[in-house]
């Protein structure tokens, strides 16, 4: 039985903390993770020079859908994201599949990273591959990060602004190096690529690019969230697409073996660094990842609360921190479920089942936009100029993407959103 003095517990309001310039940080860490580490060489082998192009067209995609993102969530102050857009414009089971593919995907991409993670800390100490490192080093630094959540909103947002700056110090200081010391002879005037695989290869960097939509959970956290959002959404994709584009450029010019590199970004500091120039990019992969965690962290656990206030999840899910004003039992599960799929997965499985996760709720919002400006009665702060058209666009361009998905991976997430729509109908049923 709760008592007067839990209601009130339960009524507590999140705390308003996050300021505009600090949104576009956290977006910033929350896209910028593991796969700009990674993926040149991968782009590389597939479409050669045409890399840059795949880049290029991918970041172009990417925008049109954050162009939905950005009018869609001009129109909403509550914690919840995407969730929320989906509970007004379709009503409670297609918000709560759209939530659940959310937070499907928070789990999943954190696994991928903080598996991604250990395996970059192999090159200070092989202990951290093995199996007792990989579950203390897991374990250990999953339980730092909801720490850190959970003592309040303002020292999430200080350590995401520590890391964002550190994890883009190291890319700059690499693209500006690195630019002193491209070689023309390296630059191949590759075929042009098939459109099979220019396409796959987009699609593969559509990972490096999606982690936005999870940061716009956290709207019941921000100042003026009808500006700071779409601000955020507009600036950081421009700072991102404009690094990513860089970085290619740089390993493309300075390491002649960019096809068949593990750590590109790594190896080629190491050309024109030397030893120093490497390790200084692995930490700079640590700070990245960590950066991206702790990002996901903070998103993740908003999740279980925001289903909760609308009464798609247990009450007890609403709970606020009278002191820390943030939602303990909310993050107490994402936490318990995190290490969980973290210590059952390797990085390419959660990484693939992630980017299906996230092309679906971007077709969704999409659709949405199109949905709240007929039905909405309340007004967009930020409105997109042929926003019917770009949403159409953005949705086309999101069927494109998951034509490419492998069949296993759609059949799991498939059988992922089954079970939530089981739990949605059993809360129901309880209530």
């Amino acid at each position: 039985m709760i008592n007067n003095a839990d209601i009130s517990l339960f009524s507590l309001m999140l705390k308003r903390s996050i300021r505009k310039y600090e949104m576009v940080l956290l977006m910033i860490n929350g896209v910028i993770g593991a796969g700009i580490f990674g993926l040149p060489s991968k782009a590389f082998r597939e479409t050669g020079s045409w890399s840059l192009v795949a880049f290029l067209v991918c970041a172009i995609a990417v925008y049109f859908i954050i162009l939905c993102f950005a009018e869609v969530s001009s129109r909403f102050d509550k914690t919840g994201g995407p969730y929320v857009y989906a509970l007004e414009a379709f009503g409670p089971l297609p918000a709560f599949v759209t939530g659940w593919l959310l937070l499907l995907s928070r789990f999943l991409t954190y696994a991928a990273l903080i598996n991604l993670l250990v395996t970059y800390l192999t090159v200070f100490n092989h202990w951290f591959g093995t199996d007792q490192g990989r579950v203390i080093t897991i374990t250990g630094l999953t339980l730092m990060f909801g720490l850190i959540n959970h003592v309040g909103i303002r020292n999430t947002t200080s350590v995401n602004n520590f890391l964002a700056v550190g994890k883009m110090t190291a890319l700059i200081i690499f693209i500006l190096a690195g630019l002193f010391f491209i070689n023309p002879d390296y630059f191949p005037a590759s075929p042009p690529p098939s459109f099979t695989t220019f396409s796959a290869t987009v699609l593969v960097l559509m990972f490096s690019f999606g982690g936005f939509e999870s940061v716009l959970v956290n709207s019941g956290e921000v100042q003026n969230p009808g500006k700071t959002l779409p601000f955020a959404l507009l600036v950081a994709p421009l700072i991102i697409a404009t690094t990513y584009l860089l970085i290619q450029f740089v390993c493309i010019e300075t390491l002649p073996d960019l096809a068949t590199s593990e750590k590109p970004l790594a190896e080629a500091a190491e050309k024109f660094m030397g030893r120093g120039g490497a390790i200084f990019i692995a930490i700079g992969a640590l700070l990245s990842i960590a950066g991206t965690l702790n990002a996901i962290m903070l998103v993740g656990s908003r999740l279980p609360y925001a289903f909760s206030q609308e009464g798609q999840f247990p009450g007890v899910f609403s709970f606020v921190h009278p002191r820390y004003h943030t939602p303990t039992w909310s993050l107490l599960l994402f936490l318990v479920v995190t290490i969980i799929v973290s210590l059952y997965n390797t990085f390419i499985d959660a990484a693939t089942i992630s980017a299906i996760t996230r092309v679906m709720i971007y077709a969704i919002v999409c659709i949405a936009l199109i949905r709240l400006r007929r039905r909405s009665t309340t007004e967009a702060v930020f409105r997109v100029r042929y926003g019917n058209v770009v949403a159409v666009i953005g949705f086309i361009l999101t069927i494109w993407l998951l034509s490419g998905s492998p069949l296993n991976k759609m059949r799991d997430v498939i059988i992922s959103v089954a079970v939530g729509i089981v739990i949605y109908f059993f809360v129901r049923r309880k209530k």
